[in-house]
């Protein structure tokens, strides 16, 4: 199940002063180079570097104080756990964090410095969820997926919320690809509050599972692509190819 424009709404006021509300930059030399106006939504500037924090705090603050006093566990390559810590933090509870021992080291220290407790696992998906399963019955924390959960597509989605507002005239939205948590969140809010808008995906060549996804008309995963893009490396979900 998607989460509706409603959820969305709802995912903004909930996260309203302890997310960024993040800029919009424009570059005259790229618009010479693209021959177009472009608005580059700045979510590098956001709470823990990225639009990742936006669904982990969404998820957070939803949390009943007896879930969350078990803490959160998740498994990613590094962005999503980072904001999921520091979104733990900010509440007090302990986040479990499953990253694979290829992560970049600076992400890895990120999330120690918001205080997530690491776990190291081989760089498959299956050891990744078998690490925060194992967690899970060990500590009884709730699951926070990267992106196949409603909550945090709606968190996410707030990107495009913010977008709208501040540039209410885009024709066209992009937007990586990657689980597609963001993604689907950006045709939700466009669908829903601005139809005449084209949102277009972008993702690496060797890591295209969304292209190829679309061309057969059901979901293709990546099997471990060699992209240095490693927080695109995931693949959709039945839930975001639903959508997309």
């Amino acid at each position: 199940m998607a989460p509706t424009i409603a959820d969305i709404h709802a995912a903004a006021e909930r996260i309203a002063g302890a997310a960024h509300r993040t800029p919009v930059l424009t570059c005259g030399s790229l618009d010479s180079l693209a021959g177009a106006a472009l608005h580059f939504k700045c979510e590098n500037f956001q709470k823990g570097g990225a639009y990742k924090f936006r669904g982990a705090l969404n998820a957070v603050r939803q949390l009943t104080d007896k879930q969350a006093r078990h803490g959160v566990v998740t498994h990613s390559s590094g962005n999503h756990a980072t904001c999921l810590a520091l979104a733990a933090r900010q509440r007090g509870i302990p986040a479990h964090i499953v990253v694979p021992r290829n992560a970049p080291l600076i992400k890895q220290r990120a999330i120690a410095a918001y205080g997530g407790q690491l776990t190291l696992c081989e760089p498959t998906l299956a050891a990744r969820q078998a690490e925060a399963d194992r967690i899970q019955s060990a500590t009884g924390a709730v699951f926070i997926h990267p992106y196949d959960d409603p909550v945090v597509i709606a968190g996410q989605a707030t990107v495009g919320l913010e977008f709208l507002e501040q540039v209410p005239l885009l024709d066209v939205l992009i937007a990586p690809v990657s689980g597609g948590g963001l993604l689907s969140g950006l045709c939700l809010v466009a669908h829903a509050l601005a139809p005449h808008v084209e949102v277009w995906g972008a993702e690496p060549a060797i890591a295209d599972d969304a292209f190829r996804s679309l061309r057969e008309g059901k979901l293709l995963a990546n099997t471990n692509p060699a992209t240095i893009a490693d927080g695109l490396r995931a693949s959709l979900s039945e839930r975001t190819f639903t959508v997309i």
